[in-house]
C-alpha cells in the first residue's frame, strides 16, 4: 500500500508535467495552421517573398526544437526526482528521530535530550496537544536519552494523543535555554514535494527528510 502510494505520487507528477508542456505544443500547431492559411489566401499578384517563408519556417522549426528540448529536460528532472525519492522508500516502516509532537499510544516514549553544555540542572517539560504542561521531570545530567512513562505529575495514566516535549537547561538556578526535544516516529509514507522529499509520520505530521537526525528499525 505504501509503495503504491509512492508510485502514485510519481505518476501524478509526470502527468502534471505533461499537462504543463501542452500549451507550447499547441502554439506550434497553431503556427503551422497560420502558415497554411497564409499560403492559401495570399494575393497572387503580390505573393509572399520566398525569403519570408524561409524565416517563418525557421521560426517554426525553432519552436518545435524548444518543445522537444523542454520535454526532454522535464523527463530528466522527473527521473532524477524519482531516483531521489526511491531512496526513502526503504525508510517506510522505520522510526525516524525528529523534532515533532509524539503520538502517544500507551507505551513509554523515548525522548532525546540536547541540553545546554553549561547546564547543571536539566528538566523535561511534557505538554498536551493544547499546550498545557501535564508533567515536569528532572533529567539526569550527562544523559541524552530519557523515557517518559506516559503519566501526569500525579502518576495517573494519560490518554492517547499528541504530546510535546521540551528541554529546559539551568545553571545556578537561572534558565539558560529552552529547546524542543526529539523523539522517534514511525514513517508511514514518503512524498515528493516542491522543496524536496518529505516524510509522513504516524501522527500524520509531514516533515522534510533533512530534518531526520537518526533512523532505526521499528520496535
Amino acid at each position: 500500500m505504501q509503495v503504491n502510494s509512492l508510485s502514485s505520487t510519481v505518476s501524478n507528477s509526470v502527468a502534471q508535467k505533461q499537462r504543463d508542456a501542452a500549451p507550447l505544443s499547441a502554439d506550434f500547431e497553431t503556427f503551422l495552421k497560420m502558415l497554411t492559411v497564409q499560403m492559401q489566401n495570399q494575393d497572387p499578384l503580390n505573393p509572399v517573398d520566398s525569403a519570408d517563408y524561409a524565416v517563418q519556417l525557421a521560426t517554426f522549426s525553432s519552436v518545435e526544437q524548444q518543445v522537444q528540448t523542454n520535454n526532454l529536460l522535464q523527463q530528466m528532472m522527473l527521473q532524477s526526482s524519482t531516483a531521489g525519492l526511491s531512496q526513502y522508500a526503504s525508510w517506510i516502516g522505520m522510526q525516524a528521530r525528529v523534532d515533532a509532537p509524539v503520538q502517544f499510544t500507551g507505551s513509554p516514549v523515548e525522548v532525546h535530550l540536547s541540553p545546554h553544555t553549561l547546564a547543571d540542572d536539566v528538566w523535561l517539560s511534557v505538554r498536551d496537544s493544547d499546550g498545557f504542561e501535564i508533567d515536569r521531570l528532572q533529567a539526569p545530567l550527562g544523559e541524552n536519552e530519557f523515557t517518559w512513562a506516559g503519566t501526569d505529575a500525579n502518576g495517573s495514566a494519560m490518554p492517547h494523543g499528541l504530546y510535546q516535549f521540551s528541554v529546559e537547561s539551568f545553571a545556578s538556578g537561572s534558565l539558560l535555554e529552552s529547546s524542543r526535544a526529539q523523539a522517534y516516529h514511525l514513517v508511514s509514507e514518503a512524498r515528493l514535494g516542491p522543496n524536496g522529499a518529505t516524510l509522513v509520520l504516524g501522527s500524520g505530521r509531514e516533515v522534510m527528510s533533512t530534518e531526520v537526525t537518526a533512523l532505526r528499525q521499528s520496535q
